[in-house]
């Protein structure tokens, strides 16, 4: 196993590395436009962070206000192994503020590109250095620890860099931090940089993803010396964000064996992040987006099931996902089958014939092919009545003028009529909470994925909502189109609930009352 760009005399080999991660989703992952996280967002993906063994978690800038600060002291309160710290400027008032924090550290940021230190802060080379000097000792003096970053490093004369890393180490820092700070670089240049400076002393990387480059950075950084990869979890970030940390800890994790983080928590802590900044995933996203391990093709069905490697480069469950065969124009006769089997139906291989086929033909109209349509056309392949329905739902109303969404469902749950109501972020989160009170909760489902598609525009939009629902190991998606998006958010989780329980209710009951 070689080095990328094949490395440089002084490197180990990535395989006896050891690499860790700096997460700054808290700060500067919060500086994507729109995103706001509050103390309690913050403390539980912090706590996220800290169980997927993140090394280092940089909570905030405790210059920005009191608020700030009190959300970075909750952090830094948490009983977590991660060492806890906040972004200050090149100003001795910003370490303070992080000293009354209680942070274990400071990344402490100076101008290091001449459109920097001349353009920006209106200073000179020799006092950059000087200042920056001071604060380490400043800072070290008081226990913290510190990372020196040099802002814009990618565009700075690599000699001053060079320079101004040397001082920070001789103060004392504990780290210095080659910043491409607006995504400027190539991998090459970034791996000329980083061997310059592994050679005075531990070093870390800060990429982002304005040319797309921000991961094949971060590993040329690593490969050159970096020991410490700065990320944010999914990407998030200003303009194109930064390196995500999922996709790092992957990498070096399958391609150069070299171990940063738990893998399997990746996907959950993706989903927290995600929920926390309200910054969706698209499905194509790497290692957690919904399609990475989602198969449609006939043949790429075909081999999976023969060989689970076959067309994927890991297992799932590396990073905590599940292989998910998913039916739509390409599906063929071995994807078809293995999602009836999953749902305990057989068909001969004529029966199979016309459900691909009707499959194919429902996927061509631009229309989800959930396992609710597939089970509805094998019923009818088959001349089959469909079993009685265990849920059905008879009425919803919401409303959300008010301080609080509530919304209210009278559902008929085997030959019983239930009403209940609930409270929520929105009204299909009210809604969904009222449908679990009707169930009394008993059915022990959970809400896997739900996925909004506007189908006609203007203000009276028809939207179709797909969502999956699963109980134990089984799921099932189904799909409701409405003009009203609570409805049909309602009548797709009670579609699925009730194929899942019509499933199962032989084996235990599966909605029980008070």
């Amino acid at each position: 196993m070689t080095d990328l760009f094949g490395g440089s005399p002084n490197n180990q080999p990535l395989t006896d590395r050891d690499v860790q991660l700096l997460d700054t989703t808290l700060r500067d992952g919060e500086q994507a436009p729109g995103v706001s996280l509050s103390p309690d967002e913050k403390a539980e993906i912090a706590a996220a962070l800290d169980s997927a063994g993140v090394s280092t978690i940089e909570a905030g800038s405790a210059c920005t206000g009191d608020g700030e600060r009190a959300t970075i002291r909750r952090v830094a309160d948490l009983d977590v192994d991660a060492r806890v710290t906040s972004f200050a400027r090149g100003v001795q008032s910003d370490i303070d503020l992080a000293l009354d924090c209680g942070v274990d550290g400071v990344n402490l940021v100076v101008p290091a590109s001449d459109r920097h230190v001349e353009g920006k802060v209106g200073t000179s080379r020799d006092d950059v250095v000087s200042t920056t000097t001071d604060l380490v000792e400043y800072a070290t003096d008081h226990g913290l620890w510190v990372e020196v970053i040099g802002e814009d490093g990618s565009r700075a004369d690599l000699d001053f860099l060079e320079r101004l890393a040397r001082a920070t180490h001789d103060a004392g820092a504990d780290r210095f931090c080659f910043a491409d700070t607006v995504g400027y670089t190539s991998p090459e240049r970034a791996h000329e940089a980083v061997s310059r400076l592994a050679e005075l002393g531990p070093t870390s990387t800060h990429t982002h993803d304005d040319l797309g480059l921000a991961v094949t950075n971060a590993l040329a950084s690593v490969a050159a010396g970096a020991d410490l990869v700065h990320a944010t979890v999914n990407g998030v970030g200003e303009r194109a964000g930064n390196v995500a940390l999922e996709e790092v800890a992957i990498a070096l994790d399958h391609c150069y064996g070299v171990e940063t983080a738990e893998t399997t928590a990746l996907y959950d802590l993706a989903q927290t992040v995600a929920r926390a900044t309200d910054v969706h995933l698209p499905p194509n996203k790497a290692v957690v987006g919904e399609n990475a391990f989602a198969h449609e093709s006939g043949i790429h069905t075909d081999g999976t099931l023969k060989d689970e490697q076959m067309y994927e480069p890991y297992p799932p469950e590396k990073v905590g996902r599940e292989r998910r065969l998913v039916l739509g124009k390409h599906t063929g006769r071995a994807g078809a089958k293995a999602a009836l089997e999953e749902h305990g139906v057989e068909v001969d291989d004529e029966e199979l014939q016309a459900v691909v086929a009707r499959v194919q033909r429902l996927a061509e109209r631009d229309k989800r092919v959930t396992d609710a349509d597939l089970l509805a056309i094998a019923e009818d392949v088959q001349g089959r009545e469909r079993e009685s329905r265990r849920v059905e739902l008879l009425e919803v109303t919401a409303t959300s003028g008010g301080r609080t969404p509530t919304a209210s469902v009278r559902l008929r749950v085997d030959d019983e009529e239930r009403v209940a109501s609930g409270t929520g972020d929105g009204p299909v989160d009210a809604a969904v909470t009222a449908v679990r009170n009707a169930l009394h909760d008993n059915a022990h489902t959970r809400l896997e994925s739900y996925h909004v598609d506007a189908i006609t525009g203007g203000t009276d939009a028809v939207v179709t909502v797909e969502v999956e629902m699963a109980r134990d190991d089984r799921s099932v998606t189904s799909a409701a189109t409405d003009a009203d998006i609570t409805r049909a958010s309602v009548e797709a989780m009670v579609d699925a609930l009730d194929r899942l329980l019509v499933v199962d209710s032989a084996d235990e009951p599966a909605v029980a009352d008070d």
